[in-house]
């Protein structure tokens, strides 16, 4: 007979669904919509090439997802003190072991997808694939990562921003624009702001747990200030490019505005972790909608 607390477990499906952070996902399709309007404004748009890259982008933001499960769980960060929604393998749902594996398991995955680039992009594309890869492990794994001395900001700007929406146009067209960089940083500073949605919550964890993010080292009050000019820069961008001659439709992500503005509101007045969890949420579906106005203004 099942026993009461065995009832109570959740079903393993939506344990791994939530193990793969599906508030994070945006983070990885934006960039792949971007570079993939550039390309299609150039009249160069692959189908073939866009899917296999969000398919790559995905599986490594679930794949460092998973690892940082695991490796958060590793290094004493994620415990019962912790304030947001509970990790799989902190809570015991999962064992440390198997998310290990499955993180290699995705790891994988993504890297035989992104194989398959090689067809548009050459040995560039295998360069780019394996530092994406171990930018994501060593997010939270090794002697120094990432996560923990306050480089993870910079890892998501560059690899969620520059770097996917450059490689992302760059297999489709077969070369990287100025445009196509500078559409880049208002993704990577979007995404770049979910992470530190999540790490403002989780500031007096993460210092007990020795993990200096920069809201850690710097304080609420900086990471509020990043919060606010990186939604500044990335609602400057469409303005720079409509100089640039893309024309008045690019100025569409001007639209997510007061939304944008509600947002730094919100992180001002959060208090608790509930209201950390939902501007978690609402910061990345800020970021889908300025990427699917942005993708449409460019096309437009």
């Amino acid at each position: 007979m099942t026993s009461a607390t065995e009832s109570a477990l959740p079903p393993r499906w939506r344990v791994w669904a939530s193990a793969a952070r599906p508030r994070t996902l945006p983070a990885a399709v934006a960039p792949v919509l971007v570079g993939s309007a550039l390309a299609g404004r150039d009249h160069r748009f692959d189908p073939a090439a866009a899917g296999l890259c969000l398919a790559f982008a995905l599986l490594v933001q679930v794949g460092t997802n998973f690892a940082n499960d695991y490796f958060d769980f590793v290094h004493g960060a994620d415990t019962a003190d912790r304030v947001g929604p509970r990790r799989a393998v902190a809570s015991g749902l999962v064992s440390p072991e198997r998310m290990r594996r499955a993180a290699a398991a995705v790891f994988l995955l993504a890297f035989a997808s992104g194989l398959g680039l090689l067809h548009w992009g050459g040995p560039w594309m295998l360069a780019i694939g394996i530092a994406s890869i171990l930018s994501g492990i060593a997010y939270t794994a090794g002697p120094w990562p990432l996560g923990y001395v306050g480089l993870g900001d910079v890892f998501v700007f560059v690899f969620f921003g520059l770097v996917a929406v450059g490689a992302t146009y760059f297999v489709q067209v077969g070369r990287v624009t100025a445009d196509a960089i500078l559409a880049g940083v208002p993704i990577g500073l979007l995404a770049a702001n979910i992470l530190l949605v999540n790490n403002y919550r989780d500031a007096e964890t993460d210092a007990a747990a020795g993990k200096r993010t920069l809201v850690v080292r710097l304080g609420r009050g900086w990471a509020r200030a990043q919060f606010r000019a990186s939604l500044a820069v990335a609602l400057a961008v469409p303005v720079l490019l409509a100089a640039r001659g893309y024309g008045p439709w690019c100025l569409l992500p001007l639209l997510t505005a007061p939304i944008a503005w509600s947002h730094a509101r919100r992180l001002s007045a959060a208090g608790t972790p509930r209201e950390h969890v939902a501007l978690l949420g609402a910061t990345a579906r800020l970021l889908a909608a300025y990427a699917a106005l942005f993708a449409a203004g460019i096309l437009l």
